[in-house]
């Protein structure tokens, strides 16, 4: 039976899970005071840079010690650039149980060519074992898959006299889960991710440990400029102080700053912890009644409350092949799109065939509900005209 049409749109339909849906209320008008037109190596521009690292800094409570850095690439740029500088000191345990997982073990392999590296992938919707993890090893992981819908559970599996460095690309948990800093030595994100920012631009965030590693290790292969670090032998302080290794835009930076204030009027860290997990609440309430839908990761202490993936378990799509999969999740997408119910809900062009729908913290509860209706609609309406 198909339900009918439902009459109540979300009032921003966007889910994407990157670019991000910018924050509520954000308008063109936030991008007035960017510093445009000129340089951003003088005091204004460097003045602009330091607030996103000095905000970024207390919205996320990052210690004191740690160093913060904006760097090039978005969050690829930014671990691509702690894996070339960093490892080849010791061995290395990397785990993948996703797409972004899987390009850190490209790396870390063919590309680095670390024959000492322990490569640990388990399929979509599971975890790697992380009992088996060596912290006598340097150790490279993402604290949440953002195309697999799968997170750590928490930081406890991390060694706190560990003898490596951890690496963590925490670029669909940053703002919206909580990191424990003392635990990671390495921690990178994007604008893009969960305050909606724009893309092309990272962020780094360096403990004392993986600061004293830097000085007295040379990785054994030519480092490109843009990931570089060191400069002669020296740390290169003015990069943690806001001069770039590469020229930002200005606009991009005064949108950061922007939702930074917002993030910090709203309540912070733990406002948009819960704004997360409100919509969350309100996807998993949904799945919990539909027949047709379940949640990718297989544990409930490891799914996602950003970037929530699903996978249909109709006995029907489950029967069909691969690609005839593929091509009902594209139609089904393209009916939300046209009715202006959803944009860009379809799962990750790697994962199995399903949906992923940002739940991060600009997204308002409100539209995550008047998703549902619509997502068991367009479901109903292609299945029984399939």
């Amino acid at each position: 039976m198909i339900p009918s049409k439902p009459e109540v749109r979300p009032l921003r339909p966007s889910f994407s899970s990157g670019p991000c849906v910018k924050r509520p209320g954000w308008t063109l008008d936030a991008l007035r005071d960017a510093f445009v037109g000129r340089s951003h190596r003088v005091k204004e521009g460097l003045a602009k840079l330091r607030e996103v690292i000095e905000r970024s800094r207390a919205v996320l409570g990052v210690p004191d010690d740690y160093r913060i850095a904006i760097v090039p690439g978005s969050d690829t740029g930014a671990v691509e650039m702690a894996l070339w500088t960093l490892l080849g000191e010791r061995e290395v345990d990397c785990l993948a149980w996703e797409a972004f997982g899987a390009n850190w073990i490209t790396d870390v392999g063919p590309v680095l060519k670390l024959t000492n590296a322990n490569l640990m992938v388990a399929p979509y919707g599971q975890l790697p074992d992380l009992s088996a993890v060596s912290w006598d090893r340097d150790v490279v992981f993402t604290w949440n898959g953002t195309s697999a819908g799968v997170r750590v559970p928490d930081g406890d599996w991390i060694a706190d006299d560990r003898a490596g460095l951890s690496i963590c690309d925490a670029t669909s948990a940053a703002f919206a889960m909580e990191l424990p800093w003392h635990k990671l030595d390495v921690t990178t994100w994007s604008w893009q991710k969960v305050l909606g920012g724009e893309a092309a631009h990272g962020m780094i965030v360096l403990s004392p440990r993986a600061v004293e590693r830097l000085r007295r290790h040379t990785p054994a292969w030519p480092v490109p400029k843009l990931f570089r670090l060191m400069d002669n032998g020296a740390l290169t302080e003015d990069l943690f102080q806001g001069n770039t290794i590469n020229t930002p835009s200005m606009l991009c930076v005064e949108d950061q700053i922007d939702v930074l204030r917002w993030a910090e009027d709203i309540g912070g860290l733990p406002a948009l912890i819960a704004r997360s997990k409100e919509s969350f609440a309100v996807l998993e309430q949904w799945v919990a009644k539909t027949d047709w839908v379940d949640f990718l990761a297989e544990r409930v202490d490891t799914r996602s409350h950003t970037s929530v993936c699903l996978k249909v378990v109709d006995p029907w799509f489950e029967a069909q092949p691969q690609v005839a999969q593929r091509d009902f999740i594209r139609r089904l997408c393209a009916l939300l799109e046209q009715e202006g119910a959803a944009y860009d809900v379809s799962a990750y062009r790697d994962a199995p065939p399903g949906l992923r729908i940002w739940c991060g913290a600009t997204v308002d509860s409100a539209d995550v509900a008047a998703l549902t209706p619509w997502l068991d609609w367009a479901y109903a309406t292609l299945r029984h005209g399939a």
